[in-house]
């Protein structure tokens, strides 16, 4: 049995309200306000150092506020930092925990027409609200972004994309190898909608008034979520158009294509790409041999590419599912620090 952490915090949370321009407009009418969460670390109030910034990325459904709750027989975010600090594994750091959570039940953590321009928000709104207010290391030199499944596919992709604003990444079962990820969901999101005349619009004002989502209603929000993200339609409900026919479930192969340029394993034949993985100092990628989502195959896929790249990354499968890997981040914390040190 795991222990339970009885520990209070050794620092303390602020809420800090950031305003952003690259989130105003989107389709589904989320606010363009978002709270993030920020732990300062313990001794921050009474010393002139300034600090590393970790920036955690949460997975679907999730959202950077829910990482401060209490576990049992485990730890918050914050309370998994302090023991490591405490154990000399990693020095302190102010971590930076966004509420990024969207209407359709999640985030990718990408510029999208529908859900906003997250990844102008992260870099263009948000690290500079952070680093105007707390004294933080500033430059990309000093900044590691990580998260778990949607959140870990956000930190891969911030190291594809924004290396230069960001030096150390850390992709728990991050999402990638997209044909095995989502295409075995898509007829079971039609059998969803069918119920609903196959309109996207009647299933959404449906969610709006159930008490409580089923598990198949779950799994075809969630492809509502990934259509509006990859591929969106600003003529659409929602932004979502999706990638196949409403009737048939026959995939259009042009929309699918515009799903694929998301795909790490498609991104990561770019040379762009690969001069941005390269510039990092630390690429940490780990994910269970027995995760229900295939996206093991992904990550050996994507590493093994890496591998013949000749692209520096540390890769650690586990034998675990996708669920309950909290743990995992004793593994790349540390690794993390170290190299924005």
């Amino acid at each position: 049995m795991p222990i339970h952490c009885f520990d209070p915090l050794r620092g303390r949370v602020e809420i800090v309200l950031v305003d952003s321009p690259a989130l105003e407009h989107n389709l589904v009418d989320d606010p363009s306000t978002r709270q993030v969460a920020v732990y300062l670390p313990e001794g921050y109030d009474d010393t002139s150092a300034d600090y590393p910034v970790f920036i955690d990325l949460a997975g679907f459904t999730g959202s950077g506020l829910k990482h401060l709750s209490w576990q049992a027989f485990g730890e918050s975010l914050p309370q998994r930092i302090d023991r490591l600090v405490s154990r000399g594994q990693m020095g302190p750091v102010v971590l930076v925990m966004p509420d990024a959570f969207t209407s359709l039940g999640g985030n990718q953590y990408i510029d999208s027409v529908a859900l906003g321009r997250w990844e102008g928000f992260m870099f263009d709104d948000m690290l500079p609200a952070i680093e105007q207010r707390y004294r933080v290391r500033r430059g990309r030199d000093h900044r590691a972004v990580f998260g778990r499944s949607s959140g870990g596919y956000g930190a891969l992709i911030y190291g594809m994309r924004h290396a230069d604003k960001i030096a150390a990444v850390a992709c728990h079962s991050g999402d990638m190898h997209f044909d095995l990820l989502y295409r075995g969901d898509f007829a079971r999101t039609l059998d969803v909608l069918a119920r609903h005349e196959r309109r996207i619009d009647k299933f959404l004002a449906h969610l709006a008034q159930t008490p409580k989502l089923s598990g198949d209603e779950f799994h075809a929000l969630l492809i509502l979520a990934m259509a509006a993200t990859y591929d969106p339609d600003p003529h659409s409900p929602a932004g979502i158009r999706l990638p196949f026919d409403v009737q048939t479930a026959v995939l259009d192969p042009a929309a699918w294509l515009r799903w694929l340029a998301h795909d790490p394993l498609t991104l990561v034949e770019q040379a762009p790409v690969q001069a941005h993985l390269r510039s990092l100092r630390t690429l940490f990628i780990d994910c269970g041999s027995q995760d229900q989502y295939a996206l093991h195959y992904g990550a050996r896929a994507l590493t093994r590419r890496l591998e013949a790249l000749d692209i520096p990354h540390r890769y650690e499968e586990f034998p675990d599912n996708h669920s309950g890997i909290d743990y995992r981040l004793d593994h790349s914390l540390p690794a993390l620090y170290q190299a924005v040190t």
